[in-house]
């Protein structure tokens, strides 16, 4: 990895790898990966950019040690709700509700220029099987507690919807309607149909008390 190996890590530099990854985390999540540059960071830090070429040799590497952090922090959140949930559809839920909330926090040309990196790109990729298949795993335990239809082939579905939202990054929807907007229309019409009736109801109740919690926030 190439993040200042050779040096040694010392508590107050990883410190500074710790802020520097946050920073440019959310300096490309707010404006998209292009449009920040390594210099926009550093002044950011309010340190040179030699010292910032020192932890991190060029963009791509920082960028990939942003996304790591993010599904880190992703896969901490799963384990805490997995933990806490009393069934399979509420853990999946509250999954759902934070990608939302993360969706509506990024800029949607995040989305679009991370294609043009290709080591980050593909570390996404693999890492989107795997979550596909821990998917689809949680979508079978739903079935045994009778919360999602029998008769449904998830494999196809989790694929269905991930098409979706790959064609949501590359169209003009967007400019009609919000991003947020959407991403619910997706994933909530891709649950109700996957539902069984008790699942439909708890569903039903989780989406009324989210846009109410929504509307809330937005007065």
């Amino acid at each position: 990895m190439k993040t200042g190996d050779n040096m040694k890590e010392t508590p107050s530099r990883l410190e500074l790898r710790e802020r520097i990854v946050d920073t440019a985390l959310q300096s490309f999540a707010t404006h998209g990966i292009k449009s920040i540059t390594m210099d926009d960071i550093a002044a950011a830090l309010g340190i040179s950019k030699r010292t910032l070429y020192e932890v991190f040799s060029d963009k791509e590497t920082l960028l990939m040690e942003c996304l790591r952090k993010a599904q880190d922090e992703g896969d901490a959140y799963v384990k805490e709700v997995y933990e806490k949930a009393s069934n399979v559809l509420e853990v999946l839920l509250k999954l759902y509700q934070r990608s939302i909330e993360k969706f509506h926090n990024t800029n949607k040309k995040f989305f679009e220029d991370i294609k043009k990196y290709p080591k980050v790109y593909d570390m996404l990729i693999k890492r989107r099987n795997r979550d596909s298949e821990e998917t689809i795993a949680f979508f079978k335990l739903g079935i045994k507690q009778g919360y999602f239809r029998d008769d449904v082939n998830f494999s196809i579905v989790n694929l269905l919807v991930r098409e979706q939202l790959d064609l949501l990054m590359n169209t003009d929807l967007c400019k009609e309607y919000s991003f947020l907007e959407v991403y619910e229309s997706i994933m909530f019409t891709y649950l109700r149909g996957i539902s069984t009736e008790k699942g439909a109801r708890k569903l039903e109740e989780f989406i009324q008390e989210y846009r109410q919690k929504r509307q809330t926030g937005s007065e």
